[in-house]
């Protein structure tokens, strides 16, 4: 690339710094400028130059012919105000990453509270059935304003301690059943119905023996255990029933191991036959299933999962459904494993519904400690793609420690884009 001095630098050049990660904020060497707040850091860098790829920008450089124009102002121009000590490259990382941390947080302080919500509803389903519906209520509408309005809501992958096994079939298939009732143009009151329906589809297994009471009904032994497994459903319905909640939220539970050509159970429902907030649902349970089966051995990655709904069941579900949940998920949905176009290995943590094709990754880079690396939003890097989905046990070992790939995926809500200083992370 070329070397052009920091004064001529515009948004939409693509550069590159001859620095180490440790003495300057952004997340990469090479990315394309996107505002004037990184323009304004580059300078405070306290460095003359930086090289400039034509070829991969937007925008040339400012002419020189431009340069200092405007900037003698006659001597009656009011004195310019004071600014404040520009942040150094290590507080603005300090910053970001404090940011980025602290919405990690958040994010698993609020699963933790919905969490222990859930368990308590559960412990009260059968001595206190009013007060464990308005505890489900308050948690299923406290999603729903997660999603309320025209606010971007991320899916965002949580760290492995945050994997309240209890709890985290049901989280799981309930944030993600309202994220795609929404994507399929759902009502809030509707939305409140899929949420609850979500939270209490395997209420049933309360009345399971202890050995059955946590499958997801693969490894079974036999007809008879497979018929007492499927009983839930109806052991669920009955404990619904005393709850008062709407009957589509009934219904979710009565109707959630249906499939649209009929081959499910308990009633080989099909078609329009299957409520629709029973259809989102069928379809999240069976993903997080697969992802997060009883035996961790049988897990299969969320890109896989997608491939095989898309490829081997895919007459299970309606098809309007099933194409929504594709595209909010994406390609590489939270938990992904992937390989950048530049060879470099990445964990896909968080994936935006209305922009699900270039997710925000943790980058393997040995320069850098795991616990100061930046989360890349792909949307803000053309330049980057995903070469490829990969498997755990692809990962060179080195690899696999850095980016932590979790056992168990649990989901939840994150806001999207709220990043102090956004303008500034490339």
């Amino acid at each position: 690339g070329k070397r052009v001095d920091v004064d001529r630098l515009r948004v939409g050049m693509f550069i590159e710094l001859d620095l180490s990660w440790t003495e300057h904020p952004f997340a990469f060497n090479r990315f394309k400028i996107r505002s004037e707040q990184q323009i304004e850091t580059l300078r405070g860098l306290g460095i003359g130059q930086v090289r400039y790829l034509p070829e991969l920008s937007d925008a040339e450089p400012l002419p020189e012919e431009e340069l200092g124009r405007g900037s003698r102002e006659p001597d009656t121009a009011p004195a310019p105000a004071v600014r404040a000590e520009p942040e150094s490259p290590e507080q603005i990382r300090r910053r970001l990453l404090l940011a980025q941390q602290a919405s990690l947080q958040q994010c698993e302080r609020r699963f933790a509270e919905a969490a222990r919500g859930y368990r308590t509803a559960l412990q009260m389903l059968r001595t206190q059935p009013a007060e464990a519906a308005d505890i489900a209520r308050s948690l299923a509408q406290s999603m729903v304003d997660e999603v309320a309005g025209e606010r971007e809501v991320a899916i965002r992958l949580l760290s492995e301690q945050a994997g309240e096994e209890s709890a985290l079939h049901a989280l799981n298939v309930s944030v993600l059943s309202v994220l795609l009732g929404r994507a399929c143009g759902c009502g809030p009151e509707t939305l409140r119905d899929i949420g609850l329906g979500a939270l209490l589809h395997d209420a049933g297994k309360l009345e399971l023996p202890e050995r059955l009471r946590w499958s997801d009904g693969v490894s079974l032994r036999g007809v008879a255990e497979r018929r007492l497994y499927q009983e839930h459903v109806a052991h669920g319905a009955r404990l619904v029933a005393a709850l008062g909640l709407p009957p589509a939220a009934e219904e979710v539970v009565r109707q959630h191991h249906e499939h649209a050509d009929g081959s499910g159970y308990p009633e080989g429902l099909g078609g329009d036959r299957i409520g629709r907030a029973a259809q989102i649902v069928a379809l999240v349970n069976r993903y997080d299933n697969l992802c997060n089966p009883a035996n961790p051995v049988h897990a299969v990655t969320p890109h896989d999962a997608l491939a095989l709904l898309f490829a081997r069941e895919r007459p299970h579900f309606d098809a309007a459904v099933l194409a929504a949940f594709i595209r909010m998920m994406g390609v590489y949905p939270p938990g992904s494993l992937v390989q950048l176009n530049d060879e470099r290995y990445a964990l896909s943590v968080s994936v935006n519904p209305m922009r699900p094709l270039r997710p925000r990754v943790l980058i393997h880079d040995p320069r850098v400690p795991p616990e100061e690396a930046l989360v890349v939003d792909l949307e803000d890097h053309p330049e980057l793609g995903v070469q490829r989905a990969l498997r755990p046990v692809q990962l060179p070992r080195a690899v696999f420690d850095y980016l932590s790939p979790r056992r168990r995926n649990c989901y939840f809500f994150e806001r999207s884009r709220e990043v102090p200083g956004d303008g500034v992370e490339a």
